[in-house]
């Protein structure tokens, strides 16, 4: 099995940044894909980020482009996503996903083997 353990979450106003981490243990293999995604409130869990493990690629939800980041450490086991600039509509649990089926990216929800527990990220006016 494969666990999945986010953290970084917190409450930050607007146009400030945060940094996610989701720390990965348990069975590992190469060519998996590594996601973010977020719900907020009433609404369907989307996708926000996407990254390859070789880190060769990878894919961001329009609304986030140029002020996300999303990035990997294979030696810590652990991804990032680096939130800059950050808008109300950010706020959502973010969820840490992993794609053990695929080396290439996907962006549905149900692509995914594996979740984290959700942290939460409020942004505030």
């Amino acid at each position: 099995q494969v666990q999945l353990v986010e953290s970084g979450g917190g409450l930050v106003q607007a146009g400030g940044s945060l940094r996610l981490s989701c720390a990965v243990s348990g069975r590992t293999r190469s060519d998996t894909v590594m996601g973010w995604f977020r719900q907020a409130p009433g609404q369907e869990r989307e996708f926000v980020a996407a990254i390859t493990s070789s880190g060769g690629s990878t894919h961001y939800v329009d609304s986030v482009k140029g002020r996300f980041t999303i990035s990997g450490d294979n030696v810590k086991k652990t991804v990032y996503l680096v939130m800059n600039s950050l808008k109300l509509e950010d706020t959502a649990v973010y969820y840490c996903a992993a794609d053990y089926s695929t080396a290439t990216v996907r962006t549905t929800r149900g692509a995914y083997d594996y979740w984290g527990q959700g942290t939460q990220v409020t942004v505030s006016s």
